[in-house]
């Protein structure tokens, strides 16, 4: 078994010890202009989920184009085939390519219990937009927002073949049979998890040291923490001895600890970490590459072009036009992030 078959089977096998439970909510017609602003996590978690702390909310583009952002964040863009994933819950809002107000979504939805799918419709009439919305509850440290292992909200982009296939094809069916209103329904539970579950498991695949003990690391007493840190301020000029302050260690144990459970020593990790938040930024995002570079903690582009390269092989818009088949043109063609 190659290295990386290996690494694959390790992050399905960790993965799959996951327990989600969840539904697909509702599906959404959307012509151009719309917009729309999400509930608070709050909101969404007395709706759908009273008994919960928290909730993973995803949205699958079946087709057209949108964007989704966070209050506080950069505008993420999606197309069809995307799923886009906001794993801490956060109130989030969505739209088209035209300008349009934002609309509270509880405004455009019939109130629940609901017994069918809701279906959204809204919008000016114009180029249309179809979007599967779910939800899913799980306890693991993964979704822990103090920990910050995730993006608070990102877009995967399954590659053509069997995988975007099969989560075009799994939504399709679950629309088709009706199944999809929350409630104890498998086919409703079911396909929110293993959709999800895949797309986990295509972000993190570039995820540091996800081939030894990642989402073991984010419930080590010593290394979570540690982690917190630098998820929250990847941008911060951290050395070891910061960083074994935050768990009353010294430096050696630190990293002895990271070798063992990561394979890597904490400042290769940072800068592993840096480099997969440049990916997703390059990605989904508008920002010029001397903007990623400053977000992700590096002084100039010519050093954070230098390090990625060192990874990649490509600079940072050789492999942003790669990834996106066409860079920042689909981003300029819908509108620039804010």
């Amino acid at each position: 078994m190659t290295g990386s078959a290996a690494a694959r089977d390790r992050l399905d096998a960790a993965l799959q010890g996951l327990r989600l439970d969840g539904a697909i909510f509702f599906r959404a017609e959307f012509t151009e202009g719309w917009a729309y602003r999400s509930p608070t996590t709050e909101q969404l978690v007395r709706i759908l989920r009273p008994a919960a702390k928290r909730l993973i909310v995803f949205h699958i583009v079946a087709g057209g184009t949108c964007w989704v952002r966070l209050p506080d964040g950069e505008r993420v863009w999606a197309r069809e085939g995307d799923v886009v994933v906001v794993p801490y819950g956060e109130q989030h809002a969505m739209g088209g390519a035209e300008a349009a107000r934002e609309v509270p979504i509880l405004e455009l939805l019939d109130p629940p219990p609901w017994r069918t799918l809701p279906v959204l419709r809204h919008g000016a009439g114009g180029a249309r937009t179809d979007i599967v919305c779910g939800y899913l509850h799980c306890d693991h440290p993964l979704f822990n927002p103090a920990l910050q292992a995730l993006p608070r909200i990102f877009v995967v982009r399954p590659p053509e073949g069997p995988t975007a296939a099969w989560i075009r094809s799994s939504i399709d069916f679950a629309l088709a049979a009706g199944s999809a209103a929350p409630g104890p329904e498998r086919t409703a539970t079911r396909l929110p998890e293993l959709v999800l579950l895949e797309t986990l498991r295509l972000h993190l695949a570039t995820a540091p040291a996800i081939d030894t003990g990642w989402l073991a690391a984010l419930a080590d007493p010593v290394l979570a923490p540690v982690l917190a840190r630098l998820h929250a301020a990847p941008e911060h000029r951290w050395t070891v001895r910061q960083l074994a302050e935050t768990v009353a260690v010294s430096r050696s144990v630190l990293d002895e600890r990271f070798r063992q459970v990561l394979g890597r020593a904490p400042m290769r990790y940072l800068t592993d970490w840096r480099m997969h938040l440049a990916e997703n930024l390059l990605a989904t995002t508008g920002h010029s590459v001397a903007a990623v570079a400053h977000r992700v903690g590096y002084d100039s582009e010519e050093a954070f072009s230098r390090a990625f390269k060192r990874v990649h092989a490509v600079a940072p818009g050789v492999w942003r036009s790669a990834t996106t088949g066409g860079g920042r043109r689909d981003v300029k063609r819908y509108g620039t992030a804010p």
